[in-house]
């Protein structure tokens, strides 16, 4: 079994880092002007700018 890759509102950070919104199919479906955060391990996820996105990890 794989990582979790993409992440819900509401749902706790696995690991600390940057996160961005993205598609909710893709990574590679174009987003305008999407939020970003920075979480601690355990932080929730706070909620989208609409229900079809979701929250993926920036790689460093």
């Amino acid at each position: 079994m794989g990582e979790q890759t993409q992440f819900n509102p509401g749902q706790k950070a696995p690991n600390d880092g940057i996160y961005v919104e993205v598609g909710e199919n893709a990574f590679h479906t174009g987003v305008n002007n999407p939020k970003s955060v920075e979480l601690k391990k355990g932080d929730e996820f706070p909620e989208t700018s609409n229900h079809n996105r979701k929250w993926v990890r920036v790689l460093n």
